[in-house]
């Protein structure tokens, strides 16, 4: 499974990009439901220029993450640069005056949801948009048929998936090419490995897994008493993987991360949980959050990690282990 990992081939879509990217989910902030806490946005800035600065080419953001704070951030983040990274957005969760969330995949919110990314991102035309959710299901055809047609119109350059199984890419696929697509995969939840990716790699979509840290759980530093001193809108206080018994579970392979980690010069476990998504043929990125530029400085040595096989089949044996 030995990769070159300076570059990969992102799919069909003629781009190549760095094998990790920015997330900004946690830079949109708190006071909605799926936020991570207060952020401070002067931090996520500083994470976003030092992200660049340290080779990573590509941002992954979405409206929805601070109800349409994080593509402003992004949009600040990138302003000063020399040489502006790729930005990958998305659509299909809106939210009303009240704040509340919901799904909507019609063409005319397809359409206004992408004129409004243009406008907080600042830019004419979006690298990649994907839609975030294939929800509702039944107007998956709708949604993809008018993402196509912005695609066609040049406002957007490239057009994906996120959260899609197969027989939803299959749907899509029969109206215009899926480039990209966008899948949960981790240590934490590896579901994708079954049927999505093989089905990606098949098929030569571009992959760029999200969640590759297990939210923080296998970077070494979460405790059970940081997950009970997690602010009160935090969204992982109410996941059952920050519960017991899976948290302890996670928190175990946390320290065989850990001491993978030192077999490859004191290597971080967060390099290692990301380096092992990255070993999966069918992945082409991962997309990793970053609050702060020490984070960021936390997980970038991820890009040159190889693991070796005996790396992964100790990580394989902990698995078999604890399901």
């Amino acid at each position: 499974m030995e990769r070159n990992l300076a570059v990969r081939e992102f799919g069909r879509t003629g781009l190549s990009i760095t094998p990790v990217g920015l997330g900004t989910w946690a830079i949109g902030g708190g006071g909605w439901a799926f936020g991570w806490g207060p952020q401070d946005d002067e931090r996520s800035v500083k994470a976003i220029r030092r992200a660049c600065e340290l080779g990573i080419d590509w941002i992954d953001t979405a409206p929805v993450y601070g109800l349409g704070h994080a593509e402003e951030v992004v949009r600040k983040g990138v302003a000063e640069l020399s040489h502006r990274p790729r930005i990958f957005t998305k659509l299909s969760l809106r939210w009303g005056a009240d704040r509340q969330i919901f799904h909507s995949l019609k063409a005319d919110s397809v359409r206004d949801e992408v004129k409004a990314s243009r406008k907080r991102l600042g830019v004419d035309t979006i690298d990649l948009v994907q839609v975030h959710w294939p929800d509702p299901e039944p107007d998956i055809e709708e949604g993809w048929r008018a993402l196509a047609e912005l695609k066609d119109q040049g406002v957007v350059r490239h057009i994906g998936v996120s959260n899609f199984n197969v027989a939803q890419m299959e749907r899509a696929a029969a109206i215009a090419p899926v480039e990209t697509l966008q899948p949960e995969y981790s240590l934490v939840e590896p579901a994708a490995e079954k049927e999505i990716l093989p089905y990606a790699r098949a098929h030569r979509i571009g992959v760029i897994a999200y969640g590759p840290m297990g939210y923080g759980l296998l970077t070494g530093a979460m405790t059970p008493e940081r997950v009970a001193r997690m602010p009160s809108d935090d969204w992982r206080r109410r996941n059952d993987e920050f519960k017991e018994p899976r948290l302890s579970r996670h928190l175990a392979l946390a320290r065989l991360l850990a001491d993978i980690g030192k077999q490859h010069g004191g290597r971080p476990p967060a390099e290692v949980a990301i380096a092992w998504v990255l070993a999966n043929p069918a992945v082409t990125g991962a997309i990793v959050g970053g609050r702060s530029a020490e984070q960021v400085e936390g997980f970038v040595g991820a890009m040159t990690l190889r693991l070796a096989p005996e790396d992964l089949e100790r990580i394989q044996t902990f698995r078999a282990e604890h399901p």
